[in-house]
């Protein structure tokens, strides 16, 4: 199973979100991202047209979620070193315990919003 964690900031167009998730060049089963962020009508909008099941998950769900990319901004913010991969990566071990990171976070064109896909074989 696939997971794509997607971050974005408040002000994110809906094609920003399609678009970072293309950079992948990954289908995914699923994608998830945090509570706060997902009535934000941008993010309705694009999971509306992907239909996929959307996982939403606090922001204590990924504290201390060790990431193989790191932000400062993000470390400080949210207790981790990319909510992408912390998002993809805690769903995906709810799925199994081989869990690996297949895409880490990519960033948006216009820096509004970042992916990472993680999988799960078990």
């Amino acid at each position: 199973m696939k997971i794509a964690g997607i971050g974005f900031k408040s002000c994110v167009p809906p094609s920003t979100l399609t678009e970072v998730l293309k950079q992948t060049g990954q289908t995914t089963d699923a994608i998830t991202v945090l509570r706060s962020k997902a009535q934000i009508p941008a993010f309705q909008s694009f999971a509306q047209k992907l239909a996929l099941p959307v996982i939403l998950l606090d922001e204590d769900d990924i504290v201390g979620e060790q990431t193989p990319t790191f932000s400062a901004r993000i470390k400080t913010r949210f207790g981790t070193g990319s909510v992408a991969e912390a998002l993809a990566l805690v769903v995906a071990r709810r799925y199994g315990q081989d869990v690996q990171l297949i895409h880490p976070r990519d960033i948006s064109a216009d820096g509004q919003a970042t992916v990472a896909i993680a999988e799960t074989r078990s």
